[in-house]
């Protein structure tokens, strides 16, 4: 994918907020720190239209982001921060089943995972969620760069066995410092994509 145009369109604190068009979306889903906004920047080829942040939780909206002005990335909250209050969990935690539940425009939840731990309980959960909503789930390890190469496939097979993966599922490793399993995800999310019709810009 040659991304020549990617815009944010919005964050959206409330249901209310959650923008109206036609355009499928791509949404993003994974623990507080995991990479999300850093794996939204190299896959946008910008340093900086996704904010992160060292400080875990700091994405608290759903934050939409127009690519191509043919498909939205949509940056969901990290879940499983423990460093604020139980009604802000709760509160997140409402924003982020409200519109993975009924947002008719959601094509594809891709599921971040930190490939130098082992999958937690919330992981497993929204695997779970995924799931029981989509046949084939997507999964990317990131932060592939923070281990050695030759620990790469052994942490992928702790993933697969955490998560329980089906024959079906994809899982990924990915480097947003070296764009390591870019192309990979950008042929997965093109491949959800086609099945839309979307038309898109593919660099060969």
């Amino acid at each position: 994918m040659n991304v020549t145009k990617a815009e944010m369109i919005i964050t959206a604190g409330m249901k209310s907020q959650f923008p109206e068009h036609n355009m499928p979306e791509i949404a993003f889903a994974g623990k507080s720190n995991v990479g999300k906004s850093s794996l939204l920047n190299a896959m946008l080829n910008r340093r900086s239209l996704a904010r992160t942040s060292s400080q875990p939780g700091k994405t608290q909206t759903i934050n939409f982001y127009s690519v191509q002005d043919t498909f939205m990335f949509v940056d969901l909250p990290g879940y499983g921060y423990a460093k604020v209050s139980k009604t802000e969990r709760e509160r997140w935690g409402k924003l982020i089943e409200g519109y993975l539940e009924k947002r008719e425009n959601l094509e594809k939840i891709i599921l971040l995972i930190d490939i130098r731990h082992e999958v937690g309980k919330n992981d497993k959960m929204m695997y779970d969620w995924i799931k029981h909503y989509h046949d084939e789930v997507i999964v990317v390890a990131t932060k592939m760069d923070k281990i050695k190469r030759s620990q790469v496939q052994k942490q992928l097979s702790v993933i697969r066995k955490g998560l329980g993966l089906s024959g079906n599922d994809k899982l990924i490793a990915f480097s947003s410092e070296t764009k390591q399993g870019k192309e990979e995800l950008w042929k997965v999310i093109e491949e959800c994509l086609a099945t839309e019709s979307v038309e898109v810009d593919v660099q060969e």
